[in-house]
Formats: C-alpha cells, structure tokens, sequence
C-alpha cells in the first residue's frame, strides 16, 4: 500500500494513546498516532518520525493534520543501522488484502472479502481458495527484541476471541488462518509474547494444534509504502 503526503519530523512526547506532539520543519504540532499499543520502545524522544500530511483536515472536521505512521528504531538489535518500523495499525489489514489478491502462495482465491462476521467475531478477510471458505484474521507486528519480534504488545482479550473463532471455523471444516504481519525488515524469527499475554501464547499453541494455518511475513518499509515481503519462522 501506499501513502501520499509523507513527511518527516521528531518525537517530543506522547500525552495519551492516541495524539503526540511532533516537531516538524521547527514548529510543534499535535498529530493522530494511528496505533493505541504501548510503543514504549519506538516513541522516544528525539526519534525521527515519518508522519502523512492530510491537507483537508479541516474541511474533513479532522482534528490533527498529520497521523504518525512510522519511526527509525535506532540501535536496533538485529542490525547496526537504524530501521524504519511501520507503527500504523490499519496498514497490516490493506497490505494483507493486496497480498492475498497477487500472492502465488494463494491459489484460485475468489470472493475476497474485508470485515467479515463469524458467529460472534469478525474476521479481517475471508475468501475462497479452491472454492473452499477461508477465514483470515491479520495481527499487525511492531514490538521487535534482538532480531526476535512478538506479539501482543499489552494483553489482548480480543486476540484470544479471534483465535478461538479460527479454531471453531477449523473445527467446522472452514479454512482457517492467523497472519502476524511483521511491520519491518531484518527479523529471524516471531514468537508470541508469553511473558505480556501468556494466556493468547496459549492459544496461538492450540491454534496450531487444531489447524488453523499461523503464518509470519516481514514487509519492505520505505516512507511511503508497505508491502509483505518474505515468510518468517514462528517459534511456539
């Protein structure tokens, strides 16, 4: 996917989830973060920041006129150079649906679909692979340790739900498939993050025992797009 308008500018500090205050071109302003997770080990201060402009903010009733999408991980520990990691949270769900639509992993895929209700759930994409139905929940990635990246961030009742409805449309002969979208390059391996969440790294294990398909793909980051790229290990 790709983003118009991108501009660069510096973390200064963040007062709740959802804004921060950013210095560009020398002038402080208050800009969208579109990701309500911790980010504890990205937002620092100082940290170079790319952020998306939205010229008719006002005239769309906007409050900011730039939303924070991504920020240079200095001194990360899989590599001796900065990388730039993708913090915006509804990017994982496009990337994946332009993914599934081109991958050859996929094969005669059709009625792709977003949002799609599941019982009580909704799934981030649903399809049919060699005319089979095919539920795919996305789980953006941007909490990264030594090469190693992980997911939850924070706990996440809502994540043990969606992988409890994978394994119910396993169970009824439905294909069933979690993608952890890793938002940056030069990861060797994904695990859950027991040690946040060990209930949902409990449920990913008995995901994989029922048959739902886990999956870890990394993606190229630039400034202005994001696109899945190669398949990580995920380790249990």
């Amino acid at each position: 996917m790709k983003y118009e308008h991108t501009v660069s500018g510096f973390f200064i500090k963040r007062p709740n989830r959802f804004i921060a205050h950013v210095e560009i071109k020398g002038k402080e302003e208050i800009c969208h973060i579109k990701n309500t997770g911790r980010l504890g080990e990205l937002l620092l201060p100082g940290s170079e920041l790319v952020l998306q402009f939205h010229p008719d903010a006002r005239k769309a009733g906007r409050k900011t006129e730039y939303s924070v999408i991504g920020v240079y991980k200095e001194n990360a520990g899989f590599s001796h150079e900065r990388q730039l990691v993708n913090i915006d949270s509804q990017a994982p769900n496009t990337a994946a649906y332009q993914w599934v639509e081109n991958c050859c992993l996929f094969q005669h895929v059709s009625h792709l679909r977003r949002e799609v209700t599941f019982h009580s759930s909704r799934f981030d994409l649903a399809f049919c692979e060699n005319e089979k139905q095919t539920f795919m929940e996305v789980k953006g990635v941007t909490l990264e340790n030594n090469g190693i990246a992980s997911f939850p961030d924070a706990p996440t009742l809502r994540g043990v739900k969606h992988i409890e409805e994978l394994c119910r449309a396993a169970r009824e002969g439905f294909g069933a498939s979690l993608l952890f979208v890793i938002q940056m390059k030069g990861i060797h391996a994904f695990t859950p993050n027991e040690g946040t969440h060990p209930e949902f790294a409990e449920a990913l294990r008995d995901a994989s025992r029922q048959g739902v398909h886990l999956m870890a793909f990394d993606c190229l980051i630039t400034p202005d797009s994001i696109q899945i790229d190669q398949e990580i290990p995920i380790l249990l």
